[in-house]
């Protein structure tokens, strides 16, 4: 699971890419140049791909280490299908 220094680290980041949102909000309201508008999605995108990365790597390395030693392999199985959820 997730410790707390570990899940506020995550929150953090969280609450920046939520800025990085209200501030695309803010760009569309006052119409700004619309290649200026993309780059800050891009942006944010890039920030939740890091924030999911960071999660999913801390997933394997206890959730899922700690299912794979006891035996269930059907953890496995999760892992992979959330892995072709990402890659969509």
């Amino acid at each position: 699971g997730l410790g707390d220094v570990y899940k506020r680290q995550l929150i953090n980041r969280l609450s920046r890419i939520e800025g990085q949102i209200r501030g695309i909000k803010r760009m569309l309201d006052e119409d700004c140049y619309c290649p200026d508008i993309i780059t800050q999605v891009a942006a944010a995108n890039a920030a939740l791909n890091s924030f999911n990365k960071v999660l999913l790597a801390n997933h394997i390395k206890t959730c899922v280490a700690d299912d794979i030693r006891a035996g269930k392999d059907e953890t496995i199985d999760e892992l992979l299908n959330t892995l072709q959820k990402l890659m969509k």
